[in-house]
């Protein structure tokens, strides 16, 4: 397993639990300094504890979800660990990179780049699936491996319903996500994510990113839950599409109760809206981390 040297860089208490703030240089990520946090719930001093990965959005870094979500009262209650990865590398010094809040430094959009400009660093899909869990497994974190899902805001949402329909029975038991990108290859932040990062432009993007795609060549059983806010400006410019999803997952035939999607009326696309939908979240993956 590789050496990561992983530092702590500050730790706090939180409902009877701890907040870990790490640093280490990534290999996924070009060997760029990254920082991740992770909460441990109080169940954790007494052995290996469920994994919730938490995927933030557009802008946001590791501290945002750790620190706005409301998430840490309900994991200490289920006894459930989140992680926190960061949205993206930062510091790669590519050109451009930083030009606009919805591509390059804090948008990663969670894939693997393979545009030769962003391949060595835009590896976020590798970081949070393979790298991320390496780490915590060399530096003897008391997390049960078997025992993971994922969530996540926005294009955190995107990632997290991408991951789990990528690797479908294998690594993510269930997902949720908050007003998320659900369809990228047909609204202008994925599109223009996909075009930057992806040597195939759009069209590799909808074969590998897109959950609307991907949740059509899914077979089994689901377990998806989706808020997102009627309210929310960037639904009603067209960049969630969250419909387009459920379509998709009703034309592919899954089970309708296991895939739950609701539109909560007056909300936006805030921490605010996130917050209030937390415990609902964390009581869902309670159900499929806690078997």
């Amino acid at each position: 397993m590789a050496e990561f040297n992983l530092k702590e860089v500050a730790s706090n208490n939180a409902f009877g639990g701890k907040l870990v703030k790490y640093k280490f240089k990534s290999i996924a990520l070009g060997g760029l300094d990254t920082q991740f946090n992770i909460y441990l719930p109080p169940q954790a001093q007494q052995g290996k504890v469920p994994l919730l990965v938490y995927l933030a959005g557009l802008t946001c870094t590791e501290d945002n979800g750790a620190q706005k979500g409301g998430f840490l009262g309900p994991a200490a209650e289920r006894g459930i660990a989140i992680l926190f990865p960061d949205t993206s590398p930062r510091g790669a010094g590519i050109e451009g990179e930083d030009d606009n809040w919805d591509f390059g430094t804090g948008a990663g959009f969670y894939l693997d780049a393979t545009n030769p400009k962003y391949s060595k660093h835009y590896n976020m899909y590798t970081h949070v699936t393979t790298e991320l869990p390496q780490v915590i497994e060399a530096a003897s974190i008391p997390i049960d491996a078997k025992k993971q899902s994922i969530f996540g805001h926005s294009m955190g949402g995107h990632g997290a319903l991408t991951l789990y329909l990528s690797s479908k029975n294998a690594q993510y038991r269930s997902v949720s996500a908050f007003a998320p990108i659900c369809n990228p290859s047909k609204c202008p932040w994925g599109e223009k994510a996909f075009a930057g990062y992806l040597q195939g432009g759009v069209s590799e993007g909808k074969e590998r990113y897109d959950a609307t795609e991907l949740v059509t060549r899914t077979t089994g059983p689901i377990n998806v839950l989706v808020d997102y806010g009627t309210s929310d400006s960037f639904y009603k410019q067209g960049q969630l599409l969250p419909e387009n999803f459920v379509d998709a997952a009703r034309k592919a035939g899954h089970d309708e109760s296991r895939l739950i999607v609701r539109g909560q009326e007056g909300y936006d696309h805030s921490y605010y809206f996130i917050s209030t939908f937390a415990s609902d979240h964390i009581q869902f993956h309670a159900q499929f981390l806690k078997e």
